[in-house]
């Protein structure tokens, strides 16, 4: 699990990097390929299989997985446009929840407790909960 946990992290910083230095590719298929591995280390194969396949995801799950398709063959700004849009129809569930475990940790849960930001964050928070039914 933990090794799952940094192959995702290493993911996430070799895409953020690929995005500062202009769209690199080589960066951008590393991170998608880390960040994936790493998905699958946590969750398990089948249960990462079962979150990508199911019916009502596969709309995002082909954008996502789509884009990165792109981002290999060597468009990378225009990959990374629809693989954003893939993560965030897949991921926007989980969103709440990341918001939460954020604001407990040291750092950045000072940053989201801010009075701006926390009524921000706050009120998608609610917004998601409404649209998604919890």
């Amino acid at each position: 699990s933990e090794i799952g946990v940094g192959f995702a992290a290493f993911g996430v910083t070799f895409i953020f990097l690929g995005v500062i230095l202009f769209f690199d590719k080589g960066l951008l298929a590393i991170g998608n390929i880390l960040f994936l591995a790493g998905l699958a280390f946590v969750a398990g194969l089948e249960r990462t299989f079962r979150f990508f396949f199911q019916r009502h995801k596969w709309k995002g799950s082909g954008a996502f997985f789509g884009g990165i398709l792109i981002v290999l063959v060597g468009w990378p700004l225009i990959g990374m446009c629809i693989e954003m849009y893939g993560f965030v129809l897949l991921f926007s569930g989980f969103f709440p929840v990341a918001v939460n475990f954020l604001r407990r940790m040291p750092v950045i849960g000072t940053i989201l407790n801010l009075p701006f930001l926390s009524g921000m964050a706050s009120s998608r928070v609610k917004k998601d909960e409404l649209n998604h039914g919890h």
